[in-house]
């Protein structure tokens, strides 16, 4: 008897900074999306692939749905988040166990456009030390929407990602799979230097400094065992370069051999990065600029 293939697309959703990137790192089992602290670190919509047995769950990152929209990037987001809640075949929508916000709301309101089940992932359960505090939210959440399950959970402790990926597992729909069973993400080897080189960036700046930065690889060769990049940091004005160069180069050097390492680890190879810093004035608020820069 033939086994039954299963294979679907999960969009992970929430409002910014709620740990959609570390869930689905965590499920996935290998390190797709880069993770910081600071809301807005996810901008593109990234595929982790994760395929057992004859069940392949293609899970869906997505930037944080958020209300503001001042600039061209957060309608850009936006526009990105609503429309995979409005094609996947399950929606796992994310919150905190400890606190409910505004942008929560947003996301909430956005879910009834969803076509397939909405499973409510209750995350950081870990902070909580009564988890009775759970049963009220729930309560309140489940009036509001009707949620095919609710599976409370820790992404950062790996705390529950086995029920919850149980869960999801059982209603992707019947049908062949999308993508060869060893691969693991949809994006290339350009993509992923580039966004490894501005995880260190946003970890190394403050303020408005990682939010007004991207990062495009300019040449990727193998020579050997060696593989060289080089790579260019856009800001959007002229004040932010000497801020990202750092005193005497110092921040842009500790950036690179930083950003070298995870590289190193990722493709196995030893690595020569070179990094330059330059000027698009205020791209993140014009659309023309960032198609150019890969925002599709």
């Amino acid at each position: 008897m033939k086994t039954v293939e299963k294979c679907g697309y999960v969009a992970i959703v929430g409002r910014p900074n709620v740990g959609k990137s570390t869930l689905l790192n965590d499920l996935v089992g290998e390190k797709v999306s880069i993770v910081s602290p600071k809301p807005q670190t996810t901008r593109n919509q990234i595929l982790g692939i994760k395929t057992v047995d004859n069940v392949q769950a293609v899970y869906i990152d997505t930037p944080g749905l958020h209300q503001a929209e001042e600039r061209a990037m957060n309608r850009y987001m936006n526009r990105l988040a609503n429309s995979v809640i409005m094609d996947a075949d399950v929606v796992v929508f994310m919150i905190e166990a400890t606190r409910w916000y505004d942008d929560d709301d947003a996301v909430l309101q956005r879910l009834e456009h969803s076509k397939g089940p909405v499973i409510l992932a209750i995350n950081k359960i870990d902070l909580l030390k009564d988890k009775s505090r759970l049963l009220p939210l729930i309560s309140r959440l489940s009036e509001r929407f009707k949620f095919a399950n609710v599976v409370p959970m820790s992404a950062k402790k790996h705390e529950n990602i086995a029920e919850l990926e149980k869960v999801i597992m059982g209603f992707l729909p019947e049908g062949p799979h999308f993508f060869p069973d060893e691969q693991v993400t949809d994006k290339d080897e350009r993509f992923q230097i580039a966004e490894l080189i501005r995880e260190k960036l946003i970890q190394l700046t403050e303020q408005e400094i990682p939010y007004s930065t991207t990062v495009v690889v300019d040449a990727l060769e193998l020579e050997g065992n060696l593989l060289k990049i080089s790579a260019i940091i856009w800001v959007e004005r002229e004040g932010q370069k000497p801020i990202v160069i750092g005193k005497d180069g110092a921040l842009l050097k500790k950036i690179g051999t930083l950003a070298r390492k995870d590289i190193e680890k990722l493709f196995k190879k030893k690595v020569f990065l070179r990094l330059w810093v330059k000027v698009k004035n205020d791209w993140t608020n014009n659309d023309r600029l960032l198609q150019g820069l890969g925002f599709e």
